[in-house]
């Protein structure tokens, strides 16, 4: 009975110390210091140990190892003897009963000290890392001083070969976007956010690799007041213009000068006012269309309006943006239920997308599964068809590209309006 004690004995320290090395090794930095910051008994010392693994895995290698030498030569001495001698008094024969003996107490000792002293330790630690971790650290650290001298050898002896090959022992432990995005939808598929809000998210997670010229109002598509204009041109287009601010140009969209804020001007033509456009415009900052999108964002919180006038490295105008376009960028402009023709991405009965020519090719790659290349010229649907084409389509066209067929349904000029995605 006594040797099956410490047999017993021997297998739970070996899972203490497997529990201790996979909570430690899984704990997050963060949440440890988080801990810490909350007074966490044993959150200091399992934070220390997680900075410099090499010696705490050291440390708790030494453990194993001690721990399975004692089982094995125990259990091999001991419980081999014993049960030989009992298989001897079933009245086994003696060529037969030593082997046999000790392979059924070795099966026995490795099948406990795999389920009791690995497996079920291992998964216990997995499911609250930073908890377990606290309280394991303390005992661990203490080894680790009572140990010093073959712990410093052994971590020396690691560093040593991690030197010959020409790699740091300690891992880069960054979290990366593709991490993120990986919790983010392992987060919706619990049920833990919907399934907009980690769209959101991505659109957040995209914006910081977006430039302006990706995010602005073409040229093509934006309204604006040139101060030769008649007080009856700038009527009309008050009237039929759904924005809130408009640029202002001297004669033409090469010479922008401002914006004016269109509730301003109709409260001077309500009033009976003389309608002065210069009198009412503000400044508004100029930017490259090369600026990253959180470049811009800063940009406009300083600007007297909240809009920039967009300009390419020859000082031509390209479009305005607007913290709206920034907010498009990041909620996404995917509708799959509207009947109009503003709809950006909509599913067909037969699988197909038909896909607006001015949606952002990062977010059909999000939404549809496609792998755009990371480094590209082009940021819309439209500009990707006419990357893989080489020209300006017609309607009726085709590519196939990134495991997907492109066809254009619909063109609005020399624009690439409607787009037909199928997978291939």
């Amino acid at each position: 009975m006594f040797e099956l004690t410490i047999a017993a004995v021997l297998i739970v320290i070996n899972g203490i110390f497997a529990l201790s090395e996979l909570a430690i090794v899984s704990s997050r930095k963060q949440r440890l210091k988080n801990l810490i910051n909350q007074n966490k008994r044993g959150a200091k010392s399992a934070l220390s140990l997680a900075e410099d693994p090499g010696k705490f895995l050291s440390t708790v290698q030494i453990g194993i190892t001690l721990v399975g030498i004692l089982a094995g030569a125990f259990s091999g001495a001991a419980l081999g003897g014993m049960l030989t001698l009992q298989l001897e008094a079933w009245g086994v024969t003696a060529f037969v009963a030593e082997p046999l003996g000790y392979a059924i107490v070795i099966s026995i000792i490795t099948f406990f000290s795999v389920v009791v002293g690995e497996l079920v330790p291992k998964q216990l630690a997995l499911r609250n890392p930073e908890a377990i971790a606290c309280m394991v650290a303390p005992a661990m650290k203490m080894l680790s001083r009572i140990g010093a001298p073959v712990v410093w050898l052994l971590d020396a002896s690691s560093r040593l070969i991690f030197h010959l090959m020409g790699q740091s022992a300690l891992a880069d432990n960054a979290v990366t976007e593709e991490e993120i995005k990986t919790l983010v939808a392992e987060a919706e598929a619990a049920g833990v956010i919907e399934d907009d809000e980690r769209r959101m998210i991505g659109g957040v997670l995209r914006l910081s690799d977006r430039k302006v010229e990706s995010l602005m109002t073409p040229r093509t598509e934006v309204d604006w007041i040139s101060l030769t204009d008649s007080e009856e041109e700038v009527r009309a287009l008050l009237s039929k213009s759904e924005h809130s601010r408009l640029p202002v140009a001297e004669t033409s969209t090469e010479d922008m000068i401002g914006v004016v804020q269109s509730r301003e001007l109709l409260a001077a033509l309500l009033t009976g006012k003389p309608l002065n456009v210069r009198r009412y415009m503000h400044q508004a900052p100029i930017i490259p269309e090369t600026m990253d999108a959180l470049d811009v964002l800063d940009t406009l919180r300083e600007a007297e309006v909240p809009m920039a006038l967009v300009h390419d490295e020859y000082g031509h105008f390209q479009g305005v943006v607007t913290p709206a376009d920034v907010l498009e960028a990041i909620t996404g402009v995917i509708s799959v239920n509207v009947d109009t023709d503003s709809e950006h991405l909509v599913r067909r009965g037969d699988g197909s997308w038909l896909v607006s020519g001015a949606m952002p090719a990062d977010e059909v790659g999000e939404r549809l599964g496609v792998q755009f290349p990371a480094m590209r010229d082009y940021h819309t649907m439209a500009g990707m068809l006419i990357a893989e084409l080489k020209h300006l389509p017609k309607t009726g066209e085709s590519v196939e590209a990134f495991g997907w067929r492109f066809e254009v349904v619909d063109m609005d000029g020399h624009r690439i309006d409607k787009i037909l995605a199928m997978p291939g």
